[in-house]
């Protein structure tokens, strides 16, 4: 796990704490960093920087060093760390937020196939109203040219039909349109 080092020569973003707030909409202010949401976390293991670094990191204003990391990338949104705050402070929404943070500043993270997957989820959610799996896992082989990879799996889930060939009809256009629009 890694260290919140902070060298006189990085670069810290005065602003980046408050526009992380606002686009989260929550106040991580309240935050004592007692560990519980890191302690809680079943991902931890496989970040970079645990829940409650990646937290001070955006207090502190280090932007660069948030948005390149792999643990915006590896949170679950399973809301362990939330529902164990004694706080209330909803790490999960501030990942989603850090993630498109990073997204729309074409920021490079170590992870390569997990901003993949979220774009092209996303996206799927955007043309369809709902997750087109098949869609979405097509797209997704394209564009990290793993291929056959999961291919057993794959071909499994579509003969036992848990996969549907068709895109699901959209429903509630103007409502999803006003979503992707305010993001």
């Amino acid at each position: 796990m890694g260290q919140i080092d902070c060298l006189e020569t990085e670069a810290r973003d005065a602003t980046f704490s408050a526009r992380v707030k606002e686009s989260s909409g929550i106040n991580f202010d309240r935050c004592y960093q007692c560990l519980t949401c890191t302690l809680g976390c079943p991902f931890c293991f496989a970040m970079d920087f645990s829940p409650n670094q990646v937290l001070r990191m955006v207090q502190l204003g280090l932007k660069d060093r948030v948005l390149r990391s792999s643990a915006i990338w590896f949170c679950a949104s399973c809301k362990a760390c939330y529902t164990r705050c004694p706080h209330d402070v909803d790490i999960p929404r501030m990942m989603d937020a850090l993630r498109q943070m990073a997204l729309e500043a074409g920021v490079e993270s170590k992870e390569t196939s997990i901003p993949q997957l979220h774009r092209t989820f996303l996206h799927s959610i955007e043309q369809w109203g709902r997750q087109y799996e098949l869609g979405t896992l097509l797209k997704l082989k394209l564009k990290t040219k793993d291929f056959f990879g999961d291919l057993v799996l794959g071909l499994k889930m579509l003969w036992k039909g848990k996969m549907p060939l068709l895109p699901p009809k959209k429903k509630g256009g103007d409502k999803l349109r006003d979503i992707f629009e305010k993001r």
